[in-house]
């Protein structure tokens, strides 16, 4: 029973996680300005790092776990530079 339970709410977490991505897409690709646009990228990002854990979970194997830090820290690099940028105007100072 908490075996069908688990793979029940898993498909549903990543059938949730699944639109949310495309939603994102959508912003980044049809956002009015660069800061919804950066935004839009951040949840990408997210969701994105959220699929792969749930891929990991259903699995069983350490590689989406692995892959899922890497872009974490990756999106989080980026979304800061992206920041830096539209404030600034530049990344390197």
């Amino acid at each position: 029973m908490s075996q069908a339970v688990l793979h029940l709410s898993l498909l549903a977490a990543q059938i949730m996680l699944g639109v949310a991505f495309i939603l994102c897409a959508w912003r980044v690709a049809r956002g009015p300005r660069a800061q919804d646009r950066v935004v839009g990228l951040d949840a990408l990002y997210v969701n994105g790092m959220l699929l792969l854990l749930t891929f990991g979970i259903r699995s069983g194997t350490d590689l989406y776990f692995e892959v899922a830090l890497v872009v974490a820290l990756l999106g989080f690099v980026s979304t800061a530079a992206l920041a830096k940028f539209l404030m600034r105007g530049e990344v390197i100072e």
